[in-house]
């Protein structure tokens, strides 16, 4: 029974997930969880690397004593969030915190690089969804800012990149986190070069790219001394928290779609190739790399991040909920007194949720919410109203009815979304499992060192370990009513 070690770090926490597979089965135990370190330094956002460095170690460490005399960690793995990077000098030393995704420094690199590569060549190039915050606005943006950091790196690695060579001393790019970057081109999995050189952007800086369940190599001698453990193999598993998520979505058939739901949401398909035309660009989808070389179709939204704000304004203002209590107070709301649209770019930016809620109900004429209940029903109703568009677009894209949503993640724990996603869509939903990203990265690892074979093995395991709860679609047609007025 061996025993794998997932790092699943989201934009809001993360956690150490020791996993035992007992045959067809897997168990699962959380070892360590934590706040991700970020914070505001000389006007910037950043991460703060090197706490979340030691909060991987403190992790490691706790589930290496942990373990029954005579056991052993087999192997571990970290998945993060897509597109923030660090970079790597020619000494080694990595050489500033990573940016935070949400920070302003990319406002107008995305119509900057338009001006030197047209937006329809990168989609044709890429077929990535455009948002500011993607590695390619971020590297465009860091060039024009900051060229002199840029010349002194010789390395670029995403996130969960960084903690591999942190774990290792080997500089790779795991093709999941690596495909969120706007920077490859999804038909050969390889960095798209000649858009690069057209942005003037460097290329030396581009890691190896490897497959995800890769073996990278054994842990550092001085990181496993410090830790308690042996020199267990470090995995790339889905590194990208989408991939490992989808990885573990206990589907069968091909007539189903995921919700990954969390600070974000992803909402797609898997893809046996990618789906670059004129209908997906227009409809602004991505076309990410999943485990097993799978397509991710799917459309990134602002997921709960915008009920995780509502709590923090909440909280400044001094009135303290948790979660729960904030989904409480929303089914008692009243339904459907207003809109918002999760893409409204000043939601994506830190700070002031509730006046940035009100100021669109405003600007829309739309009556603004008032109580913390209505303002967090307004979140999810407009979260579930956007799911149905999405839906809508994938159909129209793959030219055929979707059957079921699969929702995977820490979302599945709200109830209410769930129950409301499946009445806007007027489908069934399958929620759970909740810890998606951390089993599909145990099972990536398993893939890598030979424990099970393929991702329809994987899916078999997540069948038979752990439970799903289903939402029927019921008060569709008032659901219905309120979409056109969602629309508008």
């Amino acid at each position: 029974m061996p025993n794998f070690l997932a790092f699943d770090l989201g934009a809001e926490s993360g956690r150490a997930v020791l996993g035992i597979l007992d045959g067809a089965t897997l168990r699962l135990s959380e070892q360590h969880r934590f706040l991700q370190p970020n914070g505001r330094l000389n006007g910037h956002l950043h991460w703060n690397l090197l706490t979340q460095w030691e909060e991987l170690k403190t992790g490691l460490r706790k589930a290496a004593a942990s373990l029954p005399s005579g056991q052993k960690i087999a192997a571990l793995g970290v998945d993060t969030w897509g597109v923030d990077y660090g970079l790597i000098g020619e000494d080694g030393q990595i050489l500033s915190n990573p940016f935070m995704y949400r920070d302003s420094r990319t406002d107008g690199a995305m119509e900057q690089a338009f001006a030197k590569v047209s937006r329809d060549r990168i989609f044709q190039i890429t077929g990535i969804q455009f948002m500011s915050l993607n590695t390619l606005f971020q590297l465009f943006a860091a060039n024009r800012d900051h060229p002199k950091l840029i010349d002194a790196a010789q390395t670029l690695l995403f996130m969960p990149d960084l903690f591999n060579y942190l774990f290792t001393g080997r500089r790779k790019s795991e093709l999941s986190i690596a495909s969120t970057s706007q920077m490859i081109d999804p038909r050969t999995g390889k960095w798209a070069t000649d858009l690069l050189r057209d942005l003037n952007l460097p290329t030396h800086l581009l890691p190896e790219i490897i497959p995800s369940a890769t073996i990278i190599g054994p842990l550092r001698a001085d990181v496993a001394e410090e830790c308690g453990t042996d020199l267990l193999q470090v995995v790339a598993p889905g590194c990208h928290d989408t991939a490992s998520a989808v990885a573990a979505v206990p589907a069968q058939g091909g007539n189903w779609c995921y919700i990954s739901s969390g600070t974000w949401s992803l909402m797609g398909v898997e893809a046996d190739r990618p789906i670059i035309n004129e209908l997906s660009a227009r409809l602004n989808y991505t076309n990410e790399i999943g485990v097993g070389g799978k397509i991710r179709f799917l459309k990134n939204i602002m997921g709960l991040w915008l009920v995780q704000e509502c709590r923090r304004a909440l909280a400044k203002a001094g009135q303290e909920y948790s979660y729960a209590e904030l989904t409480r107070l929303a089914s008692q709301s009243t339904p459907f007194k207003a809109w918002i649209s999760p893409e409204h770019a000043p939601f994506g930016s830190p700070g002031k949720m509730l006046t940035k809620i009100t100021e669109f109900c405003q600007q829309t004429h739309q009556p603004a919410p008032t109580t913390p209940g209505e303002f967090v029903r307004t979140c999810l109703e407009s979260l579930a109203m956007t799911y149905r568009r999405t839906l809508e677009g994938l159909e129209q894209i793959l030219g055929h009815k979707i059957d079921v949503i699969h929702i995977v993640g820490g979302g599945t724990q709200n109830e209410l979304l769930n129950q409301m996603t499946a009445d806007a869509c007027g489908r069934p939903v399958v929620a759970g499992p909740v810890e998606a990203t951390a089993i599909g990265n145990i099972l990536a690892q398993a893939i890598a060192v030979g424990q099970i074979r393929t991702l329809a093995d994987a899916r078999a395991i997540v069948r038979n370990s752990f439970d799903v709860k289903r939402y029927d679609p019921r008060d569709t047609a008032a659901w219905d009513e309120a979409y056109g007025r969602f629309q508008k």
